[in-house]
């Protein structure tokens, strides 16, 4: 087979910029090279850029893998993969002079600091007279075209959903033809081993490396078995930590190993196809439509992870680990899984050693935090950034903030998860419980009154800001 070389670059030559879409199928940006000519991938890792919030350690971890799957799967299309590491403007444009394409190509993000890397970016590249083209492949609508009849963005989910369902979502894109390889030797790539993404000192990712294989062809046997085995029961079991019971698919959503359009798209004939399992895909659907909602918001609420999406809740009292020595030792509980609430310690202790948590649990240990330890749900956001190998800035500011009632929610502050009760009714064998936290400990706060100071500071804040 022919082999071309990047030193000699081919006529038409295209580059794709990979970044959350770490896939070859659905994947809006390659297809179109790949049908415009010749194609190399490159992955820049972009911890410069003004504003971009730095990779917690559990996704560093996950990304390094997914690269390696990456490559491989690019490997099969005879698409070689540059890895480069810096601000984006200024990788593609040291490609642009050494590699000489038509157009780069890439998928849109949406959080405030990457559209203005990626407007930068085009603006660049339109002045040096280089193509650049941008496609909608990480979210099933694009946050600009779903808005209320006022014309703004949704606040709420249930009409956000309703309007999502109402519109036309385009069936997923084929993976794109195989070219003849081309050799990207004469172009540098960084070794992804410099990169440092690996935890070594020590390495904490035994339990990371035992419960995640991260790659594209894991994601799609991952979905095959939800669509087999989840589905069917999903509405029984998605709240059940002790069982296999929800789709388990939240890392692979967050770096692209899947699409939002797969996943969807193969829900709903799964749906047509199995009317028992009609409800549960239904169901399931339906998470990823929370995903949509999650972006919306971010899209049109830029300050998201930094601030209440409801003012007023600018004057609650919530305490910050550096305000007291008390509120230090509240928050290193919680994290290390040690506030004498089973089914948090468990959850807390899952999460360490897997990066990730059941969603149920994680709805009950952000309640602890926030409501019974009157935490400031900032700090369980970033302690989850860093822990989660799912870490997803959009989906967890908006659940953040959605469990500390001063997000886009209509259900008022006062639901409050108690989780001696939420154990009982979710893990009624105690079996998740003790597979993750068999070792009781003594409670850091008493559940009815820290509810009854919770429900204090509420009326106070109100009553502030009505006086």
């Amino acid at each position: 087979m022919r082999q071309d070389s990047l030193t000699q670059p081919p006529q038409h030559l295209q580059l794709v910029l990979f970044r959350d879409d770490l896939r070859t199928m659905d994947h809006p940006a390659l297809l179109a090279a790949r049908e415009a000519g010749p194609t190399v991938a490159v992955f820049i890792l972009d911890e410069q850029s003004a504003s971009i919030r730095p990779l917690g350690a559990a996704a560093r971890w996950w990304l390094h893998h997914a690269l390696v799957s990456l490559r491989d799967s690019l490997h099969e299309l005879g698409i070689p993969l540059i890895l480069r590491r810096g601000a984006t403007a200024e990788i593609v444009e040291e490609l642009s002079r050494e590699c000489s394409p038509q157009a780069i190509r890439w998928n849109r993000r949406y959080g405030q600091a990457e559209r203005a890397v990626d407007a930068q970016l085009k603006a660049a590249l339109h002045g040096a007279g280089i193509a650049a083209h941008s496609y909608a492949g990480f979210l099933l609508h694009e946050p600009w075209e779903l808005l209320t009849k006022n014309q703004t963005g949704f606040k709420v989910f249930t009409p956000f959903y309703n309007a999502l369902r109402n519109a036309e979502i385009r069936p997923p894109l084929p993976r794109p033809s195989a070219q003849d390889p081309l050799d990207a030797s004469g172009v540098r790539s960084d070794r992804l081993e410099s990169w440092n993404l690996l935890p070594t000192s020590p390495d904490w990712s035994g339990g990371l490396r035992d419960t995640w294989t991260p790659g594209e062809p894991t994601a799609r046997q991952r979905l095959a078995d939800v669509l087999e085995s989840i589905a069917g029961h999903y509405v029984e079991h998605h709240d059940r930590p002790d069982l296999d019971g929800t789709s388990a698919l939240s890392p692979s959503l967050r770096w692209g190993h899947l699409s939002a359009h797969q996943v969807w798209d193969e829900l709903s004939r799964h749906a047509a196809d199995s009317p028992a399992a009609a409800e549960g895909a239904t169901a399931l659907r339906r998470q990823i439509a929370w995903r949509d909602f999650c972006w919306h918001l971010y899209y049109h609420h830029p300050q998201l992870p930094t601030e209440n999406l409801r003012s007023e809740f600018d004057d609650f009292n919530w305490s910050w680990p550096t305000d007291s020595p008390e509120a230090a030792d509240l928050v290193d509980g919680w994290q290390r899984g040690r506030t004498g609430f089973a089914l948090v310690d468990a959850g807390m202790a899952q999460l360490w050693q897997t990066g990730w948590m059941h969603n149920r649990v994680r709805m009950v240990t952000a309640s602890l935090l926030v409501k019974n330890l009157a935490i400031h749900w900032r700090v369980g956001e970033q302690w989850f950034w860093d822990t989660l190998v799912d870490a997803d800035i959009a989906s967890n500011t908006a659940n953040w903030q959605w469990v500390a009632g001063c997000g886009a929610d209509a259900a008022p502050y006062f639901r409050i998860f108690n989780p001696e009760l939420q154990a009982k009714k979710f893990d009624p064998l105690g079996s998740y419980v003790a597979r993750y936290a068999p070792l009781a400990t003594e409670p850091l706060v008493d559940l009815r009154q820290s509810r009854i100071q919770a429900l204090e500071s509420y009326n106070h804040m109100k009553s502030q800001q009505h006086s």
